[in-house]
């Protein structure tokens, strides 16, 4: 049990996380939908928050931008092997660049731990006229 909880603190059989989208492709200023999906890992872990940024990448100027971030504080637990759902909803600006060649967007999640290595995800979603 010992060894499982050590493993879990550098990231073999922690939680992880994953962001279900209901579609990929959305216009500017609508709502996104989905829920995140929590699976636990060997043992029982202390989960802390959920972050989701919606980040922008512009090859063009070979930046990225965090146009905004959801964070969801929690003191919930997760068991050995259990699976979670947690409805997810965000609010796409309405003045929004739509996605071309040097355009893209993701959403970036976070699952932070009290104890452990965070566990991430990163879903692309595509913003059209």
């Amino acid at each position: 049990m010992l060894l499982r909880k050590y493993m879990s603190l550098l990231g073999i059989g922690s939680a992880k996380i994953d962001l279900i989208l209901e579609k990929d492709t959305y216009k500017a200023g609508n709502p996104v939908h989905g829920y995140f999906q929590v699976m636990g890992g060997t043992i029982e872990q202390q989960i802390r928050r959920i972050d989701c940024d919606l980040v922008m990448t512009d090859k063009a100027e070979g930046s990225e931008t965090v146009i905004d971030t959801t964070t969801m504080l929690s003191t919930s637990r997760i068991h050995s092997e259990e699976t979670n759902k947690i409805p997810f909803a965000f609010q796409l600006p309405a003045s929004i660049t739509v996605s071309n060649e040097d355009i893209s967007y993701r959403f970036k999640t976070r699952l932070t731990f009290n104890e452990g290595v965070k566990s991430i995800d990163q879903d692309i979603i595509q913003i059209v006229g």
